[in-house]
């Protein structure tokens, strides 16, 4: 709209809770809309008309659950009575046709409006969705004015009748839409228009985040849910506006409701913006140029799953009328892989439309393969998040450089060759118990040595899906990893079930893991425990401290501690809690965090 209008509608809202500068900051209920309508060419005023919305009576919720239907749907009949009536209005003056709302600030549209509409899935009339603010029409004539010494009505005359060709031409815009888009790591990010969002419900997509915070435009791509160190997602997502007002008022919404969950809200910065939605990648650009494509990612694959699995994966079934086509075939997907190009299990689906990606959720947990596949509703930022995440280097961190630099290199690694008399058990139910595993393990449970059943947990303190096993000897390890690698363990704590990768391995290496460190496919198979990290391992090991590479004479001269003991001589802590199966009182569960 760039022509003056003909009418302005003065609109004025109240909530059963504050007013003023604090207006929809407490989620109250709309209770009165108020209006009058301003004949802008003629200077002319109408009538003022009010509409009163009965609140909700939250003490009689459970009560009368039926009130709350009739509550809403007189507050939508409300929407729709003041747009006929001022329509009417409109009409019987016959002095023009163009009208635009017009309100004392932001507060009454974006933070009344719009949120009660969206708490109550109520549609707005399209009126709603552009309006003037009369604070920032009369700052244009007088910006040295305290406008908050000043009302609706002294503004509204000023700009009417001491203001010659004012022109209401440019109102503010209510996006409608959220629009997904991606965001190039070389992108400028301001640091006032990024909030962080926590609490969030782990299934919550950014359309819900949109949602939250209707009435306030959302950048495109502006918002990015955030995953934990095992890419799920951790109730939190940054979210970028248009502007710093806009950021403003999305902090006012700090504790409001999301369902049944209060949403925090805190602000944050455009490099944290960036962290987690910015990218560079080529083909994560042109998986994303697809613009209205809804996104389903796919977690638990098979390593050999290949394009026409998926897309098999997701066609209709003998008899069965659901579709759910993947958009563009095999330009479609996207698999998630290692930056050595090995599959990470991820993939990300691209479909057309709402029902097609509702109807391909449905198939949440169904196998493919021999794997159950979980399904997730995604976002354009969660997909350049992952491919970071895969595609970065370790987080594990290297040994710094020495300090001195005629200091004599040191090896991080326990020396190779060691007797590989332990299994380690990859990919274990998450309900597996110590149970579960000796009866996978069957007629080589006679062969563990006692304490010798290790689960190894995350940062969370949740199973990873590891164990470590120590066993008699190499011969039977070896034997055990060639009947039982790939075998299917169930568990009966859980109705899942899973095939196990078994492979030897060393108790060196398994110390290692125990210490903080983690096992690779490449060169020596070992990556180092970082520095500084909390470590836990089992009283059977005893871990060598390394000999300091500088004498004590030399080390008191230049005023450092041995270097050996700083780096490498691991932090004694006590084990985990000992678990005994009723079965035999032979075997102990040690737990291992892996570091930060």
């Amino acid at each position: 709209m760039t022509a003056q209008v003909d009418y302005l509608a003065v609109v004025f809202t109240a909530t059963s809770g504050a007013s003023g500068e604090h207006l929809g900051s407490d989620e109250k209920e709309l209770v009165q809309l108020v209006w009058q309508l301003v004949d802008v060419k003629n200077k002319k005023l109408g009538k003022v008309n009010e509409l009163l919305i009965k609140p909700d009576l939250s003490d009689l919720i459970e009560e009368k659950e039926e009130e709350d239907v009739l509550e809403e749907i007189y507050t939508s009949k409300c929407f729709l009575q003041f747009h006929l009536q001022l329509t009417n209005e409109v009409n019987s003056a016959g002095a023009g046709t163009s009208v635009c709302l017009c309100t004392d600030g932001q507060l009454h549209i974006r933070q009344v409006i719009h949120p009660e509409a969206a708490s109550k899935n109520i549609l707005v009339p399209d009126c709603f969705y552009s309006f003037f603010d009369l604070r920032k029409e009369f700052k244009k004539h007088f910006p040295s004015s305290d406008l908050k010494a000043l009302n609706v009505l002294i503004m509204a005359e000023c700009i009417l009748y001491h203001v010659t060709c004012h022109m209401f031409s440019n109102p503010e815009r209510v996006s409608e839409k959220f629009e997904s888009g991606t965001c190039s790591k070389m992108e400028k990010v301001c640091d006032n228009t990024v909030i962080r969002a926590r609490g969030l419900p782990w299934q919550s997509s950014d359309q819900d985040i949109a949602r939250f915070f209707r009435g306030l435009n959302i950048a495109k791509g502006g918002v990015a849910l955030c995953l934990n160190a095992q890419g799920r997602r951790n109730g939190e997502a940054l979210v970028r506006f248009v502007s710093e007002e806009h950021r403003d008022l999305a902090l006012q919404r700090h504790k409001h409701h999301m369902g049944n969950r209060y949403i925090e809200v805190y602000k944050a910065t455009g490099e944290d913006f960036l962290k987690i939605a910015g990218g560079t990648s080529n083909e994560v650009a042109m998986f994303l140029s697809r613009e209205d494509q809804i996104i389903v990612r796919m977690r638990g694959l098979p390593f050999t799953a290949t394009h026409e699995q998926v897309l098999a994966f997701f066609s209709p079934e003998d008899g069965l009328k659901e579709m759910c086509p993947v958009s563009g075939g095999r330009d479609g997907i996207l698999f998630v892989r290692y930056p050595d190009g090995r599959p990470t299990g991820d993939a990300f689906v691209l479909f057309a439309c709402e029902e097609h990606a509702q109807c391909a959720l449905r198939k949440h947990k169904e196998i493919l393969g021999k794997r159950y596949i979980e399904l997730f509703k995604s976002t354009a930022a969660e997909v350049q998040q992952v491919l970071n995440r895969y595609s970065s280097a370790p987080l594990i961190p290297v040994a710094p450089a020495p300090l001195v630099s005629v200091l004599p290199t040191m090896s991080l690694l326990p020396p190779p060759g060691g007797v590989r008399d332990c299994l380690r058990l990859r990919g274990l139910p998450y309900t597996a118990s110590i149970e579960d595993i000796l009866t996978f393990l069957g007629e080589f449970t006679h062969d563990i040595r006692p304490h010798g059943v290790h689960m190894v947990l995350n940062q969370q303190g949740r199973p990873s899906g590891d164990c470590f096993i120590q066993m008699t000897s190499a011969e039977r390890v070896l034997l055990a990893s060639q009947r039982l690698h790939k075998h299917v363990m169930s568990s009966q704590r859980g109705a899942n079930s899973r095939y196990v990768e078994v492979f030897p391995c060393s108790a060196e290496e398994m110390g290692l893991v125990l210490m903080g460190g983690s096992l690779s496919h490449t060169g020596t198979g070992l990556s180092p425990p970082p520095c500084k990290s909390r470590r836990l391992s089992p009283p059977s090991y005893s871990f060598t401290p390394a000999p300091a590479v500088l004498p004590p004479e030399a080390a008191a001269a230049a005023l450092y501690p041995p270097i050996g003991q700083v780096l490498l001589t691991p932090r004694a802590l006590p084990p985990g809690h000992a678990y005994y199966p009723p079965s035999a009182q032979l075997y102990m569960n040690y737990t291992a965090y892996y570091p930060r």
